[in-house]
């Protein structure tokens, strides 16, 4: 078995100007980190050490954790924040939603079109009586989760920013659940980013709904078709 192993790593945007390159390819012990070479990166190129905290990271073009052990000949890339990733536009909170912020956030000149998008929580679910959801989320990946997703609907419509606020905690009948706010040159971009983007938010974001129903009983989203499945 080979002692070493080969990476390539590709740089975008403001890490390609302070690297000075797109991409190159160094050796790593096996066993190696995405984590641990974020660290050798910053040691190398210490103007990098700015964005520890508030990137991406990418395994062969899928996204990854600072714990995946790389392999040799993977390609890694560390993703800066997306022009409309600017602070505040991703967030989990148990505080109030307020679409007003999020407008002022996404707006801009040389957008034609700004959709907000509000999920209330509603007093049925599955033809039974809510009394209030609670939410639970994994804030840190949650947040990390959105801003992929908005960076996907960006290149995918060429919007221009998008903000995503999700509520956590107990959420009365009325309140709003989730926000999100997408600007583009045109309505129908608009639109279409919207829609898609909370049809990825309710598949892949780690936000966790539980309804608490009208008679005293509570359940998981979710939990009801594994148990029927699961059924003799």
């Amino acid at each position: 078995m080979s002692d070493q192993i080969t990476i390539i790593i590709r740089y975008f945007a403001a890490h390609r100007e302070i690297t000075g390159c797109s991409s190159e390819t160094l050796t790593l012990a096996p066993g190696a980190t995405v984590g641990a070479l974020w660290e050798m990166l910053t040691e190398r190129y210490p103007r990098l050490a700015g964005y520890s905290g508030r990137l991406l990271f990418a395994v062969n073009q899928e996204f990854a954790s600072l714990d995946r052990v790389l392999s040799d000949g993977d390609e890694v890339a560390f993703i800066p924040p997306v022009s409309g990733g600017a602070p505040g536009a991703f967030v989990v909170t148990p505080e109030p939603l307020d679409p007003a912020p999020l407008v002022t956030l996404v707006q801009a000149p040389d957008m034609g079109a700004i959709v907000t998008f509000a999920g209330v929580v509603r007093d049925n679910f599955g033809g039974r009586k809510t009394a209030f959801l609670e939410y639970e989320a994994y804030p840190g990946m949650a947040e990390a989760v959105l801003a992929q997703i908005a960076a996907e609907a960006r290149a995918r419509w060429q919007t221009g920013a998008i903000a995503v606020h999700h509520r956590i905690g107990r959420l009365e009948i009325g309140e709003t659940a989730v926000l999100v706010v997408v600007a583009a040159p045109h309505r129908r971009e608009a639109f279409e980013a919207a829609e898609w983007i909370m049809d990825r938010i309710k598949e892949i974001a780690p936000i966790w709904k539980k309804e608490h129903w009208a008679d005293g009983d509570a359940e998981w989203v979710g939990d009801e078709k594994e148990r029927k499945q699961a059924a003799p």
